[in-house]
């Protein structure tokens, strides 16, 4: 195995989206901080309900993914379909935006913490306006798997082997055949996990250390990784938890304005006006 390395670090920005909620975020900070076919990650955290309780109300997206891990908390999603979900902890919505989705998110709880995160996957062109589509996904159907030597794995996307066991997500088809794991790390001990080559990979720590080829990354960070086919996490002296994330790069062109994410400026001023005209969501 080609054990990966850590390209650079990505430390966590504080900013706010929605209606002002806080967050942190890695990925996206600027239109060249992302990593093919990753746009976005973006970290809430918080036990202050004003950091989070004006939610997300009503808004447009076009040309993308968003996936929505909830670590703690309550949260309700509607959308222009009639669609409802409810998020609680350890659920996990995939919501393809396709051609267009107008739809909000809103906490449910008006104390106590609210904790998780939201990741934004590019779509090709080919896929960019397809019919938009949700999945919710209960946390009953992402069990905690734990190995030999006492890490946890929760598999939200893709498939990995380790301990001779192949473990898999419900997610599972996408185009860019994304790897979204859970994985959490007991005190000084390592896992060395299988990535596909030649697909983008990083690593966002948010609980305890955990180090790559030696090289602790900061909490609230992500590491980049360079290519090859296995990463190996070491939990530091009080352990850690991360997030692994790994995707097909499309290697097309992006232009991004706001919520729509597309190849051409004229496909961004197509969506602004099918926006303004009321038939984003067709």
């Amino acid at each position: 195995m080609s054990n990966r390395t850590v390209r650079t670090v990505i430390p966590g920005m504080a900013t706010s989206d929605g209606a002002g909620v806080r967050l942190r975020r890695t990925l996206g900070q600027s239109h060249s901080v992302r990593l093919d076919p990753f746009l976005m990650l973006d970290e809430f955290s918080s036990f202050d309900a004003n950091d989070y309780l004006a939610g997300f109300p009503s808004h447009p997206h076009r040309g993308f993914e968003t996936v929505t891990y909830m670590l703690d908390g309550h949260m309700l999603h509607e959308d222009h379909m009639g669609n409802q979900g409810d998020l609680r902890s350890g659920d996990v919505q995939w919501m393809t935006a396709g051609r267009g989705i107008i739809h909000s998110e809103m906490p449910q709880q008006k104390e106590g913490r609210m904790r998780g995160f939201q990741l934004w996957i590019n779509l090709p062109a080919a896929e960019k306006m397809k019919p938009a589509a949700y999945r919710d996904i209960p946390s009953a159907e992402m069990p905690w798997s734990t190995l030999a030597n006492g890490v946890q794995l929760k598999m939200i996307a893709g498939n990995v082997s380790a301990d001779g066991t192949e473990y898999a997500g419900p997610i599972q088809g996408v185009s860019t055949d994304p790897l979204y794991l859970d994985v959490n790390i007991p005190a000084n001990t390592d896992i060395t996990l299988p990535v596909a080559s030649g697909h983008n990979a990083f690593t966002y720590v948010f609980e305890g250390e955990v180090s790559i080829d030696g090289r602790a990354i900061p909490q609230n960070s992500a590491a980049v990784l360079n290519d090859g086919n296995s990463v190996t996490l070491r939990g530091g002296e009080n352990g850690g938890r991360a997030l692994l994330l790994a995707g097909k790069p499309i290697g097309e062109p992006i232009v991004q304005y706001g919520p729509f994410v597309m190849n051409t400026p004229e496909e961004i001023n197509q969506a602004l006006q099918d926006y303004r005209d009321g038939v984003l969501a067709g």
